[in-house]
């Protein structure tokens, strides 16, 4: 980890842990009674906030009620760690309003989660603390591999993570802190106050469900921003569900990938096995990394 973020002891089983749900509402609760249980069988204690089960249109509950969920979380000087129940949206609308909130360092503890829980992880690094990890959620848990739930396990521990491979597209190497998230979630912090600095950060990118003319526009946003142009590196993960059907005219994702990227004068990787629908590797942020474009590797030193 870079010097100049706080960090949390790690976790050891006996550990109380905190489940909350600060995006979107609960629907498939036997997955998450699996997620639950593989923290559990590890030898984690978890308390689980009866609000996850609330329900306010397409949130779990009001922004009133998540955020009060996370602020509990965070005050429990015996909780540990906290475990978003699963993604969907509203973490963005929880930082709105964020201002007379404790700050992340002030109550350091883990926070585990991947998709729309990118606001929240960006939000910390913002805030020069580096104790989330953008990992499977606890209703996506259960459909891991085995290696990576170990990674998991081993990433809160504070252990060393095995390399991970990609596919290279060139640009060298080059080490720096890493900063993982939903390329779409974390397009909609640009310009916000929890803009993080990227100045020399290895950028880890996924998304699900966006057809490529919209990745296109992302992108396109990045790219006038200039702020791609300051990055270290970018390794990019699975873009699940977002070809268009056969048959309709449309780049492939890879292509505008490839297409909106290229000019950049760093190390490219893509095809990184973290994202939706299959293997979600953990991925700590504010690790230190090497990325390495020209072989396609992603390690972590």
């Amino acid at each position: 980890m870079s010097s100049l973020f706080h960090t949390p002891p790690p976790l050891q089983p006996g550990d109380k842990l905190r489940a909350i749900a600060p995006s979107g509402p609960l629907q498939e609760t036997e997955a998450f009674q699996a997620g639950l249980n593989l923290w559990q069988d590890r030898g984690y204690t978890v308390e689980v906030d009866p609000r996850i089960y609330d329900r306010w249109g397409y949130l779990a509950g009001t922004d009133r009620d998540r955020r009060a969920q996370l602020l509990d979380a965070l005050k429990d000087p015996d909780c540990r760690g906290i475990l978003c129940v699963r993604g969907g949206y509203g973490t963005t609308r929880l930082l709105d309003g964020w201002d007379n909130s404790p700050d992340w360092k002030d109550f350091p503890k883990w926070l585990i989660g991947f998709s729309d829980i990118t606001g929240l992880l960006w939000s910390q690094f913002h805030q020069e603390f580096a104790g989330g990890v953008h990992a499977p959620v606890l209703t996506t848990l259960a459909r891991e591999p085995q290696w990576s739930l170990e990674r998991l396990w081993k990433a809160v521990r504070g252990e060393p993570l095995e390399t991970l491979q990609g596919n290279g597209w060139g640009g060298g190497r080059v080490e720096g802190v890493l900063l993982p998230g939903n390329l779409t979630v974390a397009t909609h912090l640009l310009g916000t106050p929890w803009q993080p600095d990227l100045e020399n950060v290895i950028l880890a990118f996924e998304d699900v469900g966006e057809a490529p003319y919209r990745l296109d526009r992302m992108l396109t946003q990045w790219r006038a921003s200039g702020l791609l142009d300051r990055v270290g590196g970018i390794a990019l993960g699975r873009f699940s569900q977002c070809d268009v059907l056969e048959g309709k005219l449309s780049l492939t994702a890879e292509e505008v990938l490839r297409d909106r990227l290229s000019y950049l004068n760093c190390p490219l990787a893509f095809d990184f096995p973290f994202g939706h629908d299959g293997a979600n590797a953990a991925l700590p942020v504010g690790a230190s990394v090497c990325l390495d474009g020209n072989v396609g590797t992603l390690e972590f030193v």
